[in-house]
């Protein structure tokens, strides 16, 4: 089977990153033995990049899809993810995935959220509460030192705490992974890790089944101009805009379409960066119905997070 060109992206530390990868959110914790089989199927198709999280509860099964594969180790990108409980104890939390991946090392480490919890009674701490996200990122910043983690970084980092972060750091995180796509550009994060040297990992790139964009005749007219999948102009345009988009999908056809990219032209690239100016259409995909009617995610207000959304994760214009 030919393998597609998937690009590739040098981070701040040297190192490089397949720029599409395989999410492993099965979206529901466990889901183990889809798991396997997605991770299966992405390598058969020539992915080369799987990310994955202690949360997901599906460490194992990937693990060991990658070391059955055959494929040097050094040819597939790894990235696992420190969960909240663990933020007063990285060592721990970090021993526990690479246990559970059954690896000598990850390529990616990182933090998942901002926020810890006690792991005692599972509180969610607030942002003044030790430990701080800047305390367990200086902790992270050790696991480099023993070699089995080669890159570290954040996810769901905004503005506002990479800029909490960042004056305390003796190294900038790699890699910032987020929600991103045409409904939730966020923007104004991205270009500020541009600036700083942060890659940026975009989740829920595809949004959900029942995104916008599928029924779209912006979308359905670029996808008709291409001859390609909606889900393929999607990925384009994240690809194109600089981003790493992790789509997730265990079906083989639209898994080998999710890394066949296309070229888009600068007037269909500038049309999908306003598509979210469209009335109602700027606000969280992934989050949706955990936020409804609140303006609060995971025990943190999107105030403390540094989101610019009101309640039910409406973008504030």
């Amino acid at each position: 089977m030919e393998t597609p060109q998937i690009p590739y992206i040098t981070l701040n530390d040297g190192s490089r990153m397949p720029g599409v990868g395989m999410g492993c959110w099965m979206g529901a914790v466990g889901g183990s033995e889809e798991a396997g089989r997605t991770t299966r199927l992405a390598l058969d198709l020539g992915y080369r990049h799987i990310d994955t999280a202690a949360a997901y509860g599906n460490e194992e099964a990937v693990g060991k899809v990658i070391r059955e594969s055959n494929i040097p180790r050094d040819q597939i990108y790894v990235v696992t993810k420190l969960p909240e409980a663990a933020h007063g104890n990285v060592v721990e939390g970090f021993n526990a995935s690479l246990a559970a991946l059954g690896l000598d090392y990850v390529d990616l480490y990182l933090m998942h959220w901002p926020m810890a919890h006690d792991p005692a009674t599972k509180r969610v701490l607030q942002p003044e509460e030790s430990p701080t996200f800047v305390e367990t990122w200086l902790e992270m910043e050790k696991l480099l030192q023993t070699g089995k983690v080669r890159t570290i970084g954040v996810s769901n980092f905004s503005v506002k705490t990479l800029e909490i972060l960042l004056p305390h750091v003796k190294v900038v995180p790699a890699v910032n992974q987020i929600e991103m796509n045409p409904c939730l550009p966020n923007d104004e994060v991205f270009e500020y890790c541009k600036k700083k040297g942060i890659a940026v990992t975009a989740y829920t790139p595809m949004g959900r089944p029942d995104a916008p964009f599928y029924t779209s005749p912006i979308f359905l007219s670029i996808s008709e101009k291409y001859n390609a999948a909606v889900g393929q102009i999607l990925l384009s345009w994240s690809v194109q805009r600089g981003a790493v988009p992790i789509p997730k999908s265990s079906n083989p056809e639209r898994a080998k379409q999710n890394i066949t990219l296309v070229k888009l032209a600068s007037e269909d690239m500038a049309q999908i960066d306003l598509f979210h100016k469209q009335e109602g259409m700027h606000r969280t995909l992934c989050h949706r119905k955990r936020v409804e009617g609140t303006t609060a995610l995971f025990g943190w207000t999107f105030e403390q997070l540094g989101w610019n959304l009101g309640e039910g994760g409406v973008a504030l214009e």
